[in-house]
């Protein structure tokens, strides 16, 4: 646009252009200061009123005075760009307030907008526009104070004044009431508006004169030179081929022959530049492909840093199979959290989530749905956590913790900023309902419990390490209370978990103290009255506690590891006692021991039970091995090579508490084994529905189908016991014959041989013909 201009038009517009942006910039400034110069005088003569209040203003306020409090809010408001004044007491209740008519009170921001910081700071302003007149304002909130408490109750004004009087010097200073003050903007702009328009008069006058000035100069300057830049213009466009010729001044026929020889030089320069204008484009050509090439190298470069940097993180801070934060995540981030609730002064709940069992269903179906089984908990869990309940995000905006994946089957739940503690009940219950929905893996529908622990910051805890230790501890006990329920932490667990550590202290010195001793439990042919075997069974002789059963200890030894160490020791002294027997002419057919599946898992266990035979010099067909189904259906192909190996050393297998886990008659049938022995729980059952006696019955068919030896144990009542010999059961284990007894106590029952008359007892007389006969 301006190319077109003359040299006097473009001087003239630079002028113009400059006078009215420093006659624009004058104004503005004059007129700004004038603005805050009544802003400043309205605010600080509206404080000075305040500040200056007296004693008996602020008693007023005490006492609920309206009459004062509303002269001083009419001294206040008698100020033009004042629209109200409203005065209110400590708990802000208001007590007097003034209008100007053009105030609109349903459009003030509510007391408690404003106020947010009086207490602490001072004043607290609040900028806002009227939506009904469009009138900006400044609502302004002052606190009162007083070195009078306003808490104290039954002070006459005199004791007011005296106590305001004599601690006017020094001592604290209380919070009486708040004067809330709305500065009309709009109307403080109207108040200046005729000093700018006199300043904007002022400002025109000086830009018009500028105009004038500029014109009357560069038309006498410029005039040449206008002509000189017309033929310029031409020879830049390649019109002139003469010389040129101008008249003038000295210095514009100067001008003009300097032009003359540029003539003479671009004709040279322009085929010079042709030649290498077109070299210079081979070479940017080919600098452009190369830059193109590498942009493209470099841009796949950082893409393949970023997707690095992410997978990285990812490892580094989420659980690999729930895709939940792991512990890293969990521990920075709590931390943090707990940083936050301290200084906010809020509480947090922590709820840590272990499994019950789930090492069960590892040991049965496999740690393939194991991991499937964790993905779903995973699942239920996040699905089952409110958005208010989730923790706010700190370090990532992609991460959260409020469920998070410590390791195993153990999981966390953060809430952050409960209200009371029962808030963290009423979570875990809707955690565990959530879970107790049934799960269907590999055609099996399998229930998962969880024990929850909670604890509470600041009460239970104020640090990461604590608060996760009294969960954890809290869990535990929910545990040992049954499971499938939650616990809040409590002082009174650590004493329990002090004794815990001790019992586990103990107990890895109980095989060196000689603490440990078998007990045995005869197992009865029901038409003979023979013992035909014996089940070692493990008791602790504890030197302050007594005899502990194995239900005392041996979930503990498992979780400590010292089921192996403790299983070797039963398999030797087993095998020994059994063979000392046999030394004494104690014709027992088999003893029986339980094999633990961690024991049983080890490589060197088929070794440990040739170690044991050759030692006690104990003929292998009188010792039986009692497996659990968890043991023979993990890892079915390997497990099933293991029992050959034992079958080959020439012992009896045996199915422990059979009918509790997840076994595949498919399997069954390819595992060499010898006997069955049926659970207690079927057994219990028996005599509470006729359900559970199908189940028996079903149990007792494929035993005969598969040609195996059948044991009843936990047998204690007459009916179970009738029912049992009526399906056809003949060896049976349980209270109604014996309990486990020491070395002594059993060696008498094998020389008293007492059964056979227990049985003949218990015969009904048409049937005791038959039982006799067996007997003798």
């Amino acid at each position: 646009m301006f190319k077109h201009f003359t040299v006097a038009a473009k001087f003239n517009a630079v002028v113009i252009v400059l006078t009215i942006s420093a006659a624009s910039l004058v104004s503005y400034l004059l007129v700004e200061r004038e603005y805050r110069f009544l802003h400043d005088q309205v605010m600080n003569d509206t404080l000075s009123l305040i500040h200056n209040s007296s004693d008996q203003q602020k008693a007023a306020i005490y006492y609920n005075d309206t009459a004062v409090l509303q002269r001083l809010a009419e001294q206040i408001a008698a100020n033009q760009a004042i629209d109200y004044v409203l005065i209110y007491g400590r708990r802000s209740e208001l007590l007097v307030d003034s209008y100007e008519p053009r105030a609109e009170k349903s459009e003030l921001p509510s007391f408690q907008d404003v106020r947010v910081a009086a207490q602490a700071i001072g004043e607290s302003r609040h900028a806002y526009r009227n939506a009904a007149t469009g009138q900006q304002f400044v609502d302004m909130v002052m606190p009162l104070f007083s070195s009078v408490n306003p808490a104290q109750k039954n002070i006459d004004r005199n004791s007011f004044y005296d106590l305001a009087a004599r601690a006017a010097t020094g001592g604290s200073q209380h919070v009486m009431g708040y004067v809330r003050v709305g500065f009309n903007i709009t109307q403080l702009r109207v108040i200046v508006t005729p000093f700018a328009t006199f300043v904007l008069s002022g400002a025109a006058l000086f830009v018009l004169c500028g105009i004038l000035l500029s014109m009357l100069v560069t038309r006498r300057i410029t005039a040449p030179l206008s002509q000189l830049a017309e033929m310029a213009q031409e020879i830049s466009l390649g019109q002139l081929d003469q010389m040129l010729r101008v008249k003038g001044s000295v210095e514009v026929r100067k001008i003009a022959t300097m032009l003359n020889m540029i003539v003479r030089g671009l004709s040279t320069y322009k085929t010079k530049l042709d030649v290498e204008h077109q070299l210079l484009s081979l070479k940017v050509d080919e600098r452009t492909t190369q830059l193109t090439q590498t942009n493209r190298q470099l841009k796949q470069a950082v893409s393949d840093a970023n997707k690095a940097k992410n997978r990285m993180r990812q490892l580094a801070y989420f659980d690999s199979l729930t895709v939940l934060p792991n512990r890293q995540l969990f521990t920075e981030q709590l931390e943090l959290m707990l940083r936050v609730a301290k200084r906010d002064e809020h509480r947090l709940a922590l709820l840590f989530i272990d499994l019950d069992n789930f090492k069960r269903i590892n040991d049965s179906l496999g740690h393939s749905a194991g991991d499937i089984l964790l993905k779903e908990v995973a699942s239920r869990l996040r699905q089952c956590i409110r958005e208010s309940d989730l923790i706010a995000r700190y370090i990532d905006p992609a991460s959260e913790i409020a469920v998070a994946r410590l390791g195993g089957d153990e999981f966390t739940v953060v809430l952050n900023r409960i209200d009371n503690d029962e808030a963290a009940g009423l979570v875990a219950d809707r955690l565990l309902a959530a879970l107790a929905k049934p799960v269907i893996l590999d055609g099996h529908e399998l229930v998962i419990t969880p024990s929850i622990g909670i604890a509470i910051a600041p009460q239970d805890s104020d640090n990461m390490d604590g608060l996760l230790r009294h969960a954890d501890t809290a869990m535990y006990h929910a545990k040992t209370t049954g499971k499938n329920n939650h616990k809040y932490y409590s002082s009174h667990m650590n004493e329990m978990g002090v004794q815990r550590l001790k019992l586990e202290t103990e107990l890895r010195r109980a095989v060196e103290k000689n603490e440990l001793v078998l007990h045995y439990q005869p197992q009865v042919n029901i038409l003979t009255g023979e013992i035909v075997g014996a089940e070692a069974m493990v008791r602790w002789q504890h030197p302050e506690h007594g005899l502990l059963p194995p239900m005392k200890f041996i979930p503990l030894a498992e979780e400590m590891g010292l089921i192996v160490d403790l299983g070797e020791w039963v398999l030797t002294e087993a095998c020994r006692q059994m063979q000392a027997w046999r030394e004494k002419g104690l014709q027992l057919p088999k003893m029986a021991i339980n094999v633990s599946s961690l024991q049983f898992n080890h490589a060197w266990f088929i070794e440990r039970i040739k170690q044991a035979l050759q030692e006690t010099r104990l003929d292998p067909h009188l010792l039986e091995l009692e497996l659990t189904e968890s043991v023979i259906m993990n890892n079915a192909d390997a497990t099933i090579e293991a029992l050959y190996a034992l079958k080959k050393l020439g012992v009896t297998l045996s199915v422990d508490d059979f009918g509790t886990g997840y076994s595949s008659l498919k399997h069954l049938n390819r595992i060499p084994l010898d006997e069955l022995k049926i659970d207690k729980s079927f057994i219990d059952a028996i005599e509470k529905d006729k359900h559970n006696e199908g189940l028996v019955v079903a149990i007792i068919a494929m035993a005969r189908s598969l040609e195996l030896g059948l044991v009843a144990e936990g047998v204690e009542t007459h009916e179970q016991y009738e029912f049992l010999r009526k399906n056809g059961i003949q060896v049976i284990q349980g209270f109604l014959f014996s309990k486990a007894v020491p070395v002594d106590e059993f060696e008498a029952l094998v020389k008293r041989d007492p059964f056979a008359a227990k049985i003949l007892s218990m015969t009904p007389l048409d049937q005791l013909d038959q039982v006799i006969g067996g007997c003798l």
